[in-house]
C-alpha cells in the first residue's frame, strides 16, 4: 500500500482511497497526494470472463451457454469471475474502504480503464461516494488537478469496452473449435487476429503468383567540366528515339508490360551496342527545372506511428515498444501511451517550442504554434500525442541516469519528435534535368537526372523519420547534388554502363508496416497491436524471418478455411466497420444487447442498429453460421493448398497434417484401380514463396523410403538415410521376418491426411465430464499403446553429425554412426564399464549413471581409456564438460550492456548476455540473426520474468465453496 505524508490538496480530513492499475503507478501518484490519500493497486484487471471449466461456478456448470461464459439466452450477460490470484487483492482493497470516506477510481482514461473501473465498483459495492478520477500523465500538477476535479464513471465506454469483450469472446469460442476439428488443435480465430493473419497470407499469395520480369538500360556518369560543382554526377537513360525506356513501374505482376505504347524494353545487346555507341559522344542539356522544396514537420506520435517508427529505427517489435512506454508513463517520463491524437496542449506547444528556441534558435521556430488534428477512423476516445510529460520537457541528458538504454532510447524518440513537431520548415532545391544525345547507330537517346539541395534543415535538426528497409525509399534529409547546369550546354561521358535489373515481388509486412496497413483498414485498436502480432506467431501462423513476418502453412489452411466458409468474418471492410458500430455504442447511439443479438443470432430482416454485422445477421447470424458450415467442411479440402500444376497437368498440393506440411501429387496410372499418391518432405525453414515448381520436383526426387547408401557387410541389412521429425538420420532394414521392431516415424505418414474426420479436441472450456469418464478414456490409450508396441530386435539407428548431410553421407560414416555406443573400456578402480554415445544433447561419456559430455562429434570415435578415465577424475561440472565457444558474437546488448552471444545449449541455440538467455524462435538462423533481433529477443525474455519452478505439494482435502456469478446491474 502506498502512503503519504505531505499536505492533501483537498480541503477537510476526508479521507479517501485512490485506486489505480499498477504498484508502479500507486508509488508515484502516492507522493503527489497527501495523506488524507491512501493510493493502492488493483494489480490489472480483477475479474473477466471464465477461461476455461474449472472458473465456472457449478451453479452454472450445466447451462449450454456456459461453455462460452457469456448468458446468450438472457441479454448477453456475461458471467464474470475472479482469478484466483486476486482474490487477496479484493479482500484488501475492501478492508482498505472500510477506513475511508470516498472511493476515487483512477484507472485509465481508455475504454479499458472504464471497464476496469467498473469492475471493481462492481466487486468492492462501496457504500461511500465514488468518483471517477482521470489524468493522462503523471505528474505532481495533474495528478492534483485531477484529484480536484473528478467525474462520474462513463456507463457508455463500459458498455463499449463490454460488447469488444463479448464480441472477442463469443466470436473466438465458436470459431476456434471448428478449426481445432478441421484444421489441427490449439489454433485459434480472433476478430482481429484472424484478419492481420489474412493480410500477411495474402501478401505471400502476392509473392508467389509474383513474375517477374528482366529489363536493362543505361548508367551515365557525366561529366559538366572543372569548374562545376560538382563536376561530375550520375544520370539515367529514360528515352531512345522518343519511346520511354521501360523502368521496373512499367511491369505487372505477371511480368508482362501494363502498357506496351510508347515503352521500349531494352536487353542486354542493345543496351551494350547502346553504351558503345554513345562512347565520346557529346551529350547536350535539353532543359533545366528548378523548383523550391519545402517539407512540414511530422505530428507527434500516436500509438501506431510510435510502434511503426520504434520498430524503424530502434529496432524494437510492438510489443517491446509498448512495454518500455508503459514503464516511461507510470514513472512520469511521458504522457499516456494508448492515443490515436496527434495534438498537443497549449502548455506542451509552450514547452516544444522553448526547448526548440533553446537548442536551436529563434530562427528554426514555427513563426505560429502547430497543432496537428487528423480525421481519424475509429478514433479512441480524445487522448493527448504522446510526449514529454510536464508543463517543461526534461532533456535526454538530464534524465538519462534515470533510465535504463531502452527507456532511454524511446524517451529520446518521443522527446526528439516532440520539439521537431514545433519547429520550421525544412527548405531547398529541387533539380530535375535532361540531356540529349546521339548514338553512333544513329539512335537519339535522353538521360535524365535530378537533385535535391537542403538549404536551410528546419525541424530535420532535430528529427528525421526512418525509411522502412522493406518498402525501401528516400530519407527527407538525404541530398543528391547536382552543378549548376545550363540549356545548351555540352557535357561528355565520363563512364557508361549496361545495367540489367529484374522486378521484385512486393516485400513482406515487417511489425511497423503491418501496424500502418491496420491502421489505414482501421482494423482493431493501435492499442491492441502488440498483443495481435504477439498471437499470431504464438499460434505459429507466423514466424519472423529477420524483420520479415513470414506465414506458415497452417495460416494458409486457416485462412482458406475461413474465406470459404466465414468470408464476412474476415473481410477488411467488415471487420473495419465493427469498430465503427463499437464507437456508436460507446457514444450511446446503439444498443449493445440488439446489437450483439442480431450478430449472434441473425436478423433477417436487417431492421437491427448498426452495419458491420449486416452480412452475418442476414446469414442467420454467427452460431447458425457455425453450426451450418461445420458439416459442410471437408477437411482434407481445406488442408489441401493448391500450388500449381506440374508438366503432365497433375496438381501439386501443400497438405498440413499433424505432423507438420508436406507436398502431394497424384500419380495414379491410367486404368488402375486404386489411386497412387507421391509424398514429400517439406524443409522447415523453406518459406512458402521458395516453393516453386523445379523445386518440388527435386523434392518430389527424394525418395520418402530414404536413400539407400549400401548392404553392411557384416549384417548384410540395407542401409539408408531419412528424414525424420527430428532431423536427418541413418538406420538399416530388417529381414521381412525380423521387422518387428518399431522404426523412427516419417515425417509425413502414409495413410491419408490427417483430420478427414473425426471427433473434434476438447475445448479447453468445457467441461469433459466425471472423473471416471477421464480415468476411462485414459486406460483405454494406454492400452491401445501396449497393444501396439511390437517385440523383437530394433533397427539400429543414428543420428547426423552436424556437419553431415543425407544427400552426401556415405555408407562408410552411417556404418560407424550406427557402431555407436562404443565401448571405450573399463575403469580398473570400479570395473565399470565405460561408452562413448550420441546422445540428444550432444555426444558423451557414460560410466554407470555417471555422464560426461564431450567437446566433439569426433571423440566419439578416437577417445581413448586413458583420456575418458581423466575426465572422469575432475570434478563433474554442471552442464558441458568444456565451454564450447560461442556460434556468433553479436556485440553489446543495448540494456545490460555486456556482450552477447549465441551458443549451442541443450534444446538448441540461444542468445545470452550472460546475465539472460533467449531460446532462438522458429526463422532465427544463426548465420542471419542480427543484434537487434537478439536485442528482441532477450528483452522479451526479461520482460517474462524468471521461470517459475512449482515445488511438489502433499495433496490435501479442500471444502469447495460454492462462487454466485456477478451480473452487471441493469
Amino acid at each position: 500500500m502506498a502512503k503519504t505524508d505531505t499536505a492533501s490538496p483537498g480541503s477537510g480530513r476526508t479521507r479517501r482511497l485512490v485506486i489505480v492499475e499498477s504498484p508502479t503507478k500507486a508509488r508515484k501518484i502516492a507522493g503527489y497526494l497527501g495523506s488524507d490519500y491512501v493510493v493502492e493497486s488493483s494489480r490489472g484487471h480483477i475479474r473477466d470472463l471464465p477461461r476455461g471449466a474449472a472458473d465456472v461456478p457449478a451453479k452454472y456448470k450445466g447451462q449450454p451457454w456456459a461453455r462460452l461464459g457469456v448468458n446468450v439466452e438472457d441479454n448477453f450477460e456475461p458471467l464474470y469471475v475472479v482469478s484466483p490470484d486476486k482474490k487477496s487483492t479484493v479482500t484488501e482493497l475492501k478492508q482498505l474502504l472500510k477506513e475511508v470516506d470516498e472511493l476515487y477510481l483512477a484507472t485509465d482514461g481508455d475504454r479499458e480503464g472504464e471497464a476496469i473501473a467498473w469492475h471493481l465498483l462492481e466487486i468492492l459495492k462501496p457504500k461511500v461516494p465514488v468518483k471517477r478520477m482521470v489524468f493522462h500523465e503523471i505528474t505532481e500538477p495533474a495528478i492534483r488537478a485531477a484529484a480536484e476535479s473528478p467525474r462520474e464513471l462513463d456507463i457508455d465506454l463500459v458498455d463499449a469496452q463490454e460488447t469488444r469483450r463479448i464480441l472477442d469472446r463469443l466470436y473466438g469460442y465458436e470459431v476456434s473449435p471448428v478449426l481445432w476439428k478441421k484444421v489441427m488443435p490449439k489454433l485459434s480465430a480472433g476478430r482481429v487476429q484472424s484478419v492481420a493473419t489474412r493480410i500477411i497470407v495474402d501478401r505471400e499469395r502476392e509473392r508467389m503468383a509474383f513474375v517477374s520480369a528482366d529489363y536493362w538500360d543505361l548508367a551515365a556518369t557525366l561529366d559538366a567540366g572543372k569548374e562545376a560543382t560538382p563536376p561530375t554526377f550520375s544520370s539515367r537513360l529514360v528515352s531512345v528515339d522518343g519511346q520511354r525506356v521501360a523502368a521496373g513501374r512499367d511491369f505487372g505482376s505477371d511480368g508482362k508490360l501494363r502498357k506496351a505504347d510508347g515503352v521500349v524494353v531494352l536487353d542486354e545487346t542493345r543496351a551494350r551496342a547502346l553504351a558503345a555507341g554513345l562512347d565520346k559522344a557529346t551529350l547536350t542539356v535539353a532543359s533545366v527545372e528548378e523548383k523550391p522544396y519545402t517539407r512540414r514537420p511530422y505530428a507527434p506520435f500516436m500509438t501506431s506511428t510510435l510502434q511503426q517508427e520504434a520498430g524503424r529505427k530502434l529496432r524494437f517489435t510492438s510489443d517491446r515498444t509498448m512495454r518500455i512506454a508503459q514503464r516511461l508513463y507510470e514513472n512520469g517520463y511521458i504522457t499516456y501511451m494508448r492515443t490515436d491524437s496527434t495534438t498537443l496542449s497549449e502548455s506542451a506547444i509552450t514547452a516544444a517550442r522553448a526547448q526548440a528556441r533553446d537548442l536551436y534558435g529563434d530562427n528554426y521556430v514555427h513563426p505560429t504554434p502547430r497543432q496537428y488534428t487528423r480525421k481519424v477512423k475509429n478514433a479512441q476516445e480524445a487522448h493527448e500525442a504522446i510526449r514529454p510529460a510536464g508543463d517543461s520537457f526534461r532533456t535526454p541528458g538530464q534524465v538519462a541516469s534515470a533510465l535504463n538504454a531502452d527507456e532511454f532510447k524511446l524517451y529520446e524518440l518521443i522527446w526528439q519528435r516532440t520539439v521537431a513537431s514545433q519547429m520550421a520548415d525544412a527548405k531547398g532545391t529541387t533539380m530535375s534535368v535532361r540531356i540529349n544525345g546521339a548514338a553512333s547507330g544513329g539512335e537519339q537517346v535522353t538521360f535524365s537526372s535530378s537533385g535535391r539541395t537542403i538549404t536551410f534543415p528546419g525541424f530535420l535538426s532535430a528529427y528525421v523519420e526512418t525509411v522502412d528497409e522493406q518498402a525501401g525509399g528516400q530519407a527527407d534529409d538525404e541530398e543528391r547534388r547536382l552543378p549548376q547546369l545550363r540549356e545548351g550546354q555540352t557535357l561528355t561521358a565520363a563512364e557508361l554502363t549496361a545495367d540489367g535489373h529484374s522486378t521484385n515481388p512486393p516485400a513482406r509486412y515487417t511489425e511497423a508496416s503491418l501496424v500502418k496497413v491496420l491502421e489505414d483498414l482501421g482494423i482493431g485498436r493501435p492499442s491492441t497491436y502488440a498483443s495481435i502480432i504477439g498471437t499470431i506467431q504464438d499460434r505459429g501462423y507466423v514466424v519472423k524471418k529477420g524483420s520479415a513476418l513470414v506465414p506458415q502453412w497452417v495460416a494458409f489452411a486457416v485462412v482458406g478455411l475461413l474465406e470459404g466458409y466465414f468470408e464476412s468474418l474476415v473481410d477488411y471492410d467488415f471487420t473495419a466497420s465493427l469498430e465503427d458500430d463499437l464507437d456508436q455504442i460507446a457514444a450511446g447511439e446503439a444498443n449493445r444487447t440488439q446489437w450483439l443479438s442480431d450478430f449472434y443470432f441473425g436478423d433477417a430482416e436487417g431492421s437491427g442498429t448498426g452495419s458491420a454485422k449486416r452480412d452475418v445477421a442476414h446469414a442467420g447470424g454467427l452460431k447458425k453460421l457455425v453450426g451450418v458450415n461445420l458439416e459442410e467442411i471437408d477437411a482434407r479440402e481445406v488442408n489441401s493448398i493448391h500450388l500449381f500444376d506440374d508438366s503432365e497437368g497433375r496438381p501439386v498440393y501443400v497438405r498440413v497434417g499433424r505432423f507438420g506440411p508436406y507436398l502431394e501429387r497424384s500419380v495414379t496410372a491410367a486404368g488402375a484401380a486404386e489411386p497412387e499418391l507421391q509424398r514429400a518432405n517439406l524443409p522447415a525453414d523453406m518459406t512458402p514463396d521458395e516453393l516453386t515448381l523445379e523445386v518440388a520436383e527435386k523434392l518430389f526426387a527424394t525418395p520418402q523410403e530414404g536413400r539407400t547408401l549400401g548392404v553392411d557387410p557384416v549384417s548384410g541389412n540395407e542401409i539408408v538415410v531419412k528424414e525424420g521429425r527430428f532431423g536427418p538420420y541413418v538406420t538399416e532394414i530388417l529381414p521381412p521376418d525380423d521387422e518387428d521392431g518399431e522404426a523412427p516415424a516419417l515425417t509425413v505418414p502414409a495413410g491419408p491426411t490427417p483430420l478427414d474426420g473425426g471427433e473434434a479436441p476438447v475445448p479447453l472450456d468445457v467441461d469433459e465430464g466425471s472423473g471416471a469418464t477421464k480415468t476411462a478414456k485414459k486406460t483405454a490409450k494406454k492400452t491401445a499403446k501396449k497393444a501396439a508396441k511390437k517385440t523383437g530386435p530394433k533397427p539400429r539407428t543414428g543420428s547426423l553429425f552436424k556437419s553431415m548431410t543425407p544427400a552426401t553421407v556415405t555408407l562408410e560414416e552411417a556404418l560407424r554412426l550406427l557402431s555407436l555406443p562404443r565401448v571405450v573400456g573399463v575403469d580398473p578402480a570400479t570395473n565399470e564399464e565405460i561408452t562413448a554415445q550420441n546422445g540428444r544433447y550432444g555426444p558423451y561419456l557414460k560410466k554407470g549413471a555417471d555422464s560426461r559430455s564431450l567437446a566433439g562429434e569426433e571423440q566419439l570415435f578416437e577417445i581413448t581409456l586413458e583420456e575418458a578415465l581423466k575426465i572422469y577424475a575432475e570434478p563433474k561440472r554442471r552442464g558441458r564438460a568444456a565451454a564450447a565457444p560461442p556460434l556468433r558474437e553479436l556485440g553489446n546488448d543495448s540494456v545490460s550492456e555486456k556482450p552477447m552471444v549465441i551458443k549451442d545449449g541443450r534444446f538448441g541455440p540461444y542468445v545470452t548476455d550472460g546475465e539472460t538467455n533467449a531460446s532462438l524462435r522458429k526463422g532465427d538462423e544463426v548465420a542471419t540473426i542480427t543484434p537487434e533481433r537478439a536485442m528482441e529477443l532477450l528483452a522479451d525474455r526479461r520482460a517474462r520474468g524468471p521461470v517459475k519452478r512449482t515445488a511438489k505439494k502433499t495433496a490435501a482435502k479442500k471444502t469447495t465453496a460454492k462462487k454466485a456469478a456477478v451480473k452487471k446491474k441493469a
